[in-house]
Formats: C-alpha cells, sequence, structure tokens
C-alpha cells in the first residue's frame, strides 16, 4: 500500500516551523501597529541619553538621524513591512532597519541601551492603544450628541415602550434616544478615565527592574507626551489592568449598540422609522423586500467583541504576574482588532441615527388597545386615594374582560364597586385609560414627560460637548509632544 505523502508543515520552506507557523504570522499582524511608535520612542530615547550625557554627542547624533530617516519613511508610507526570515520581531527589524540607515551594523547600536524589548513594547503598545481611544471616544461622543438631537427632535413622538418583549407603557422616540445618549455618555467618561490609565509611560523600566545607568525616564516621558512615568518598575511591564479595562469598554461599546439595534430593527418592522436604503440590502428572490441587515450584522459585531474580551482576559489570566507573551504581548491582537471593530461599529450606529427618520407612529388607539395606559390608570386611583394593590387589581381585571378602547361606563362601574372602590371614580379611570398623551405631561426629571425629555437631550448635548473638548485637549496633547520631539531630534541629528 502506497503511503500518502506527509503534508508540509510550512508555507515557506526557508523557516522553520515556528517561525512559519507564528513569528511571521505575529509580525505580519503587528508590525504596521507597532514598529511607528517604535520609532518615535527611540527618539525620545536617544534624545534623552545624549541629554543626560550617557552617549557621545557624535553616536547619538547619527543615531538620531537614523531614525528620522525611518520615521519619513512612516509618515510618507514607504515604510514596508516585509518578514524575510532575518529577524524574529518588530523589534529586532527596527534595529535592523536602524543599523541599515545609519550606514553600521546592528552590534554598533546603542539604542537599546538602557532600555528593553520588554518597555519598549509596553510603551509602544500604550502609544497605539491611547490614540485608538481618543478615535473611539470621539465617535462614541459624536454618536451622543446625535442621539441627544434625535431625543430633542422626537420628544412628543409617541410610541408604545416594551419591557420582556411585551406592551408595557406610552413613552417616546426622544425618551429612549435620550436614554442611549446618556448610555453612550458614560462610555465616553470610561474610555477617557482609561485613557488617563493608559497614558503612564513604562519607558525606563528596562527589564523589570530599570537600571544601572542614570536615565531621565521623565524627560522621554514628556518628549513621548505621556502624562506621567511609572512608580513601580515590575508593574510597567508586568501589568495588565488597562488591558482588561479596554477590553470590557469595548465589548460594552458594543453590547449597548447591539441592544439598541436590535430596538431599531423592531421600530423598523413597526413602520414606526423609515428604513434607510443605504444600510439594506435586497433579497435573492422576493422582489419587495428591503433587508436592514447591518443591524443584524451590528448584532454579530458585538459577539465578536465579547469573544475579543473573552480571549484578552483567558490570554491575560494564563499567564504569571510577570512579563509574559500571555498577559502582555499576545493580548495586542485582540486589542487592536476590537478597537478597529469598535471604530466600524459607531460609525454605522452614528450613521443610522443620522439617517433616522420617523416614518408613521402608532395612532393613539393602537397604544391603548396594547395595555400600554393601563399603569396610568391605576396609578390615577392611587393618586385619588385608592390602595395601590387594590386600583392594581380592579385594573388588570377590566383589561383580561377588554382593552380600554372597548371599556364601557357599566363595565367600569361594576368594576370599581367589585373593589369596594367609588363609582365616583368612573370618569378618572375611562380618561386615562383612553389618553396615552397624559405621558407627555409628566413633570418627573428623566421621564417621557416632553420638557423632561428636552432637559435631558441638553444635558446629553452639553456633556458631549464638553467631553469632546477634553479629548481634543489630549490628542492636542499628544500631538504638540510629537512636534517637539521632532524639533529637538533635528537639532541634534544636525549635529552628526
Amino acid at each position: 500500500m502506497t503511503e500518502s505523502p506527509r503534508p508540509p508543515l510550512t508555507d515557506r520552506p526557508d523557516l522553520s516551523v515556528y517561525w512559519d507557523n507564528h513569528l511571521r504570522d505575529a509580525f505580519e499582524e503587528a508590525a504596521s501597529y507597532i514598529y511607528p511608535p517604535m520609532v518615535e520612542a527611540s527618539l525620545a530615547h536617544v534624545w534623552m541619553l545624549d541629554d543626560e550625557g550617557i552617549l557621545p554627542r557624535e553616536r547619538s547624533a547619527r543615531l538620531e538621524k537614523g531614525l528620522l530617516d525611518l520615521w519619513k519613511r512612516i509618515t510618507d508610507g514607504t515604510q514596508e513591512y516585509v518578514f524575510d526570515g532575518s529577524v524574529e520581531d518588530p523589534y529586532y527589524f527596527m534595529e535592523q532597519q536602524l543599523a541599515a540607515a545609519c550606514g553600521i551594523s546592528t552590534s554598533e547600536l546603542d539604542v537599546q541601551l538602557a532600555r528593553s524589548r520588554n518597555d519598549l513594547d509596553a510603551g509602544a503598545f500604550r502609544m497605539v492603544l491611547r490614540r485608538q481611544i481618543l478615535d473611539q471616544v470621539d465617535l462614541v461622543l459624536q454618536a451622543a450628541a446625535d442621539a441627544a438631537e434625535l431625543a430633542r427632535r422626537h420628544a412628543d413622538a409617541l410610541i408604545i415602550g416594551f419591557t420582556h418583549r411585551r406592551p408595557a407603557q406610552p413613552t417616546t422616540i426622544g425618551h429612549v434616544m435620550g436614554g442611549l445618549a446618556e448610555a453612550l455618555l458614560s462610555q465616553g467618561r470610561e474610555l477617557l478615565d482609561i485613557y488617563a490609565e493608559m497614558n503612564v509611560s513604562p519607558l525606563g523600566s528596562a527589564a523589570f527592574t530599570g537600571s544601572d545607568v542614570p536615565i531621565n525616564p521623565q524627560t522621554v516621558a514628556d518628549l513621548l507626551g505621556f502624562d506621567s512615568t511609572f512608580t513601580s518598575s515590575y508593574e510597567a511591564v508586568a501589568g495588565a489592568e488597562h488591558f482588561m479595562r479596554l477590553a470590557a469598554a469595548q465589548a460594552r461599546i458594543c453590547a449597548t449598540g447591539a441592544r439598541f439595534s436590535r430596538v431599531l430593527l423592531e421600530w423598523m418592522t413597526f413602520g414606526w422609522v423609515a428604513t434607510p436604503d443605504a444600510y439594506t440590502q435586497g433579497s435573492s428572490i422576493m422582489p419587495q423586500k428591503k433587508n436592514p441587515v447591518v443591524l443584524e450584522h451590528m448584532v454579530s459585531m458585538a459577539g465578536a467583541a465579547a469573544a475579543d474580551m473573552s480571549a484578552t482576559y483567558a490570554n491575560i489570566n494564563s499567564g504569571w504576574y510577570e512579563d509574559s507573551n500571555n498577559a502582555t504581548t499576545d493580548v495586542q491582537k485582540q486589542l487592536w482588532r476590537a478597537s478597529d471593530r469598535v471604530i466600524r461599529f459607531v460609525r454605522m450606529l452614528d450613521g443610522l441615527l443620522g439617517e433616522f427618520t420617523v416614518q408613521r407612529l402608532p395612532e393613539k388607539e393602537e397604544i391603548v388597545r396594547s395595555g400600554a395606559t393601563t399603569t396610568s390608570v391605576a396609578e390615577a386611583l392611587a393618586v385619588a386615594g385608592v390602595p395601590w394593590r387594590g386600583a392594581h387589581d380592579v385594573v388588570g381585571r377590566l383589561f383580561k374582560s377588554a382593552d380600554p378602547t372597548a371599556w364601557s361606563r357599566e363595565q367600569v362601574e361594576e368594576a370599581l364597586a367589585a373593589g369596594n372602590i367609588s363609582t365616583d371614580l368612573t370618569d378618572l379611570v375611562l380618561a386615562a385609560g383612553t389618553d396615552p398623551g397624559r405621558v407627555l405631561d409628566r413633570p418627573q426629571a428623566g421621564s417621557p414627560g416632553s420638557k423632561a425629555v428636552t432637559v435631558t437631550a441638553e444635558l446629553a448635548s452639553s456633556a458631549a460637548q464638553h467631553l469632546a473638548a477634553r479629548a481634543a485637549e489630549l490628542r492636542s496633547g499628544i500631538d504638540g509632544a510629537r512636534e517637539t520631539l521632532l524639533q529637538r531630534a533635528h537639532s541634534l541629528a544636525g549635529a552628526a
């Protein structure tokens, strides 16, 4: 019997099994993310080494000039990230590129003096994530502001509110949108709080114990726009709290958006709001169909975000509390992927808010027939002095016999009398049961009352503006630090 040929263990015969099946894949996924901040961090590190008199000017100037050459390739889009098997990861790839740019061998490099791959990777990862966080903040707050505007615009748009997928009470589109705006604002605040924890520099902690070389980590932190530098060199490279917080926040953003997507899908099905053409696909067989599949995709994306969160936590809790690939390196791809997904998700969510158009709101009779007004009837009786449970029971019995549009005076009087309640309240019952618009006059803060929704919308809009200004200030800070760093780097390189 002829034996079947063994399937190959590599796609590239020039690479070992490990290098081809993991290191190559990891490099190709990570290099475009992590290489640019590694170069930027190296510009700051070399400038600090020169400023502290640790490196001779000739060597530091040569390094800075080479790093600026690498930076130019990054910014003009000519940098290529090719895994040719000569180096194992972006860290050594940068050294290889830098040595070539300086016209020296890698053995002559000083760029890693008093620095480890550990703290460089940790610092570069934070630099990537902090900008991704700000990108997410911008979109989340924009969506919050747009939801607030829809709340203001539709404060009087009566609909049936649901609980447990059953008609519950009258509410308004504005009331729901005000709630969504509040949720989005909460997410924006959390992201900004995570940013503060993320924007602490680990650079200078080296492998995890620092260095005997008299470096100045604060200088590096300032040049890179970090708010502060580490207080524990151990946690600086072993820590993963910021990763876990971000993973959870990203999953949360998508989860909330997915829940709203399902509500919006139902509103479209009811015909309350229009189904925007730009967010639909047609049917391959049914010519009348206009399927808002984007909402289904968004629910699926939320599931993927939750999976990335789970993968992040699984990697972290499988590692030791020390620098390890599990907890501090392999989680990178989950967080980058989740960040990209959140950005796409919130863009679609905000796009749907921008296309939001009321089509046909439910008629008052439709709202009444659903039973949504019965709570108002029971509350009206309670306000008139009837014990709450007695009022609740009477209205419940009435609704079992018919919806409020069909209640007769005799039927109501009989039900009240059976509950030992004065029949003088009959008109009150009939009026409350057939007027879903009563909710628009509700004065309670945060309620569906028109004025209350308007206040909610105004508060949300103001908060979104304030938080957006804070995010812009943070972005300006890291952009300004980069500008200062490049100016100093060019000045130092000029001495080469």
